[in-house]
């Protein structure tokens, strides 16, 4: 399909081209059932085999097993951030934040409305341009969560290797990396992500959430606030959004057939390589605003000598079909998006238009 352009937009973002030519076969006729699946009831059995099955394919992927429920919840990663502290940071106690980027402030400034909250690593000071070692993480005495967010959309860090803090329930905001290489995932109590990044369209938020914390959750909030009102009903308390339920359903069985998380870091890492290495390599030319060793696989961050020349790369890049590089007002410059989903081909497209324009313009 020659008309299609390289999407390297943040969010929402480009979906691999077979899972959107397999929803358009079955678009009007879902599975012999004689209509779409924006159409049918949510309490239909088909419906409900189709809500079944995305949550057992996201935990076969993660190799969770029943004491886990995956959720399929509205209001996108912003509304976890007001819902986590409401169920779980109870009166007296404090929520530890590590802050590594725009989203994780917000997460913490949410919280401080319903609770304390405790700093326990920051690197602002840097304009976020790395990930904390895990030594400088210094927790409060007695939290009641850890909350991290595992990639940073705006600034392309990513955190290497997650912390362990035992019987502490940790947290993560997992919406721009998830699904995108092999973790331990029974290390978190909690992971919530919203779709529109690296799991499918915008309009469903995944939690992944152990059944104990479900059962230690305040009881005296809204009912749709509620991690249990959801985990009772299947995610199926009101009319879910079913399409993007769906749509998860496919990108995930899709990651599978890729041959599981392995598969797909690897996919990923090579992508990746291909526009740092052409940043290393240019003789200062880019330079890269994330410290190697925190550098994103899924945001590649990186600025030009001046602010003419990168509105001109954005210019003739969107003119070469590589769209949405324009960076974060916070870091300015250039941001590669690339996402499970954005091909090889994608990742070399970028990386040929990088060198051809040093050439140029350098």
């Amino acid at each position: 399909m020659t008309e299609r352009i390289f999407n390297f937009s943040a969010g929402p973002a480009t979906l691999p081209l077979s899972v959107l030519e397999e929803a358009q076969q079955e678009f009007l006729n879902y599975k012999g059932s004689g209509m779409s699946v924006i159409e049918m009831s949510h309490r239909s059995k088909e419906y409900e085999a189709i809500n079944a099955g995305a949550e057992a394919v996201i935990k076969e992927l993660l190799g969770l097993g029943d004491d886990y429920r995956v959720l399929f919840v509205q209001g996108g990663a912003s509304s976890q951030f007001a819902m986590i502290p409401m169920n779980f940071l109870g009166e007296g106690q404090i929520a530890d934040y590590i802050l590594t980027g725009a989203w994780a402030e917000k997460a913490q400034k949410e919280a401080t409305k319903f609770g304390q909250t405790h700093i326990a690593a920051t690197t602002k000071e840097g304009n976020y341009a790395r990930i904390p070692q895990l030594d400088e993480i210094k927790l409060s005495e007695k939290p009641a969560y850890v909350h991290i967010t595992s990639n940073n959309t705006i600034f392309g860090t990513q955190w290497k290797q997650f912390p362990d803090y035992g019987d502490i329930p940790l947290i993560a905001d997992m919406s721009s990396d998830i699904l995108s290489k092999p973790f331990d995932a029974s290390k978190f109590a909690l992971i919530y992500a919203g779709a529109q990044k690296n799991l499918g369209p915008s309009g469903v938020t995944v939690v992944i959430i152990r059944k104990d914390l479900i059962e230690q959750g305040n009881k005296n909030i809204p009912t749709m606030l509620r991690y249990d009102t959801h985990s009772k009903n299947d995610s199926l308390y009101n009319t879910p959004p079913s399409f993007s339920v769906y749509m998860v359903g496919l990108v995930a069985q899709w990651i599978k057939k890729q041959g599981g998380l392995t598969a797909i870091a690897k996919h990923n890492e090579e992508k990746a390589a291909l526009i740092y290495d052409t940043i290393d390599n240019s003789g200062g030319y880019y330079t890269g605003h994330a410290e190697k060793d925190s550098r994103s696989l899924m945001n590649l961050t990186f600025r030009l000598p001046n602010e003419d020349l990168e509105k001109a790369f954005n210019s003739e890049a969107t003119k070469a079909g590589l769209s949405g590089l324009k960076g974060h007002r916070s870091v300015g410059g250039m941001r590669a998006s690339i996402y499970n989903a954005m091909p090889r081909e994608g990742c070399q497209a970028l990386a040929d238009f990088m060198k051809e324009f040093q050439k140029k313009n350098g």
